[in-house]
């Protein structure tokens, strides 16, 4: 018979970037398929559901969920059938959860990339979705704040550490009500600019031990990253849009392991550490 502790951890890879090409979704399948049978030696089953072009939302008998990133508004979906059940598919999770205490069930983990975060806070009230003067494009500096020095989502970054960061909206004001009553906590806000007379956007939240968003990218592979601008139709695009010295500034920042590297070799794993320890009931789930 087998035993728990070697059956495949089940994750769901939530799919939100409505049939649009990207690099994003890729890479998150690549990291998930290059570190299964790594941590404790589990291997990961892996299902992506296609959530805003075909309405396909897992149940609640996955182990960890991962929400991808996706185009336009955060608003779009409002109304709308397939987002009415990814808050459900939330209200689940977060309802499985709270049985943990009483019950001593396996808690679901469930990590929310840039789209997917800036959804979440909208389900959960934690903060205002606005829409951003002029987009953000590039890899920027992120800051860890208050318990985010101490998260283990950011174990082995520095402060700063940089991300990959493409949105035309942002989430501010937190609501200080909603994040007391969840037990909430702002981890990371954006890049320091003292001319810049703005709260700075906040770029990640740790809703519970098991729910945390990012609005950066952090599955952005740098080499992957290089290859999709370097390409003459996408490098006319970003020059036409942003000009030619932030093109260049992107290209040398891929292309310093100084930056990207480090935040794409830790934050998904660092995710995938944790959840997998904590569903193993080992307290540190060691990479082999």
């Amino acid at each position: 018979m087998t035993r728990p502790s070697e059956l495949p951890i089940r994750i769901a890879v939530l799919d939100l970037n409505n049939g649009e090409k990207n690099l994003g979704l890729g890479a998150i399948k690549g990291i998930l398929s290059r570190f299964s049978g790594k941590f404790q030696n589990t291997q990961f089953e892996c299902s992506v559901f296609d959530v805003r072009g075909k309405g396909e939302i897992p149940g609640v008998d996955f182990d960890i969920f991962v929400s991808s990133g996706g185009p336009g508004s955060p608003f779009d979906g409002e109304g709308k059938a397939w987002e009415r059940d990814y808050f459900d598919l939330i209200d689940r999770v977060w309802r499985h959860n709270q049985r943990r205490v009483v019950h001593g069930v396996s808690a679901k983990h469930v990590l929310f990339i840039c789209h997917s975060f800036q959804l979440m806070v909208r389900h959960f009230e934690l903060a205002q979705v606005a829409e951003r003067r002029s987009p953000s494009f590039g890899v920027f500096p992120i800051h860890p704040v208050g318990t985010g020095f101490h998260d283990p989502l950011f174990a082995g970054l520095t402060d700063p550490f940089f991300a990959a960061d493409f949105r035309h909206w942002q989430v501010v004001s937190k609501s200080a009500r909603h994040m007391e009553d969840l037990g909430a906590k702002v981890i990371a806000r954006e890049k320091i600019r003292p001319e810049v007379r703005l709260e700075r956007a906040i770029m990640a939240i740790r809703v519970s031990p098991e729910l945390v968003g990012v609005q950066f990218h952090p599955e952005a592979d740098p080499i992957g990253m290089l290859k999709h601008f370097e390409q003459p139709e996408r490098l006319r695009k970003i020059v036409e849009d942003h000009g030619h010295r932030k093109y260049q500034r992107i290209i040398g920042r891929l292309d310093d392991p100084q930056y990207l590297a480090k935040t794409y070799a830790a934050v998904l794993p660092n995710f995938l550490h944790e959840a997998i320890g904590a569903l193993r009931g080992i307290r540190e789930a060691q990479v082999v």
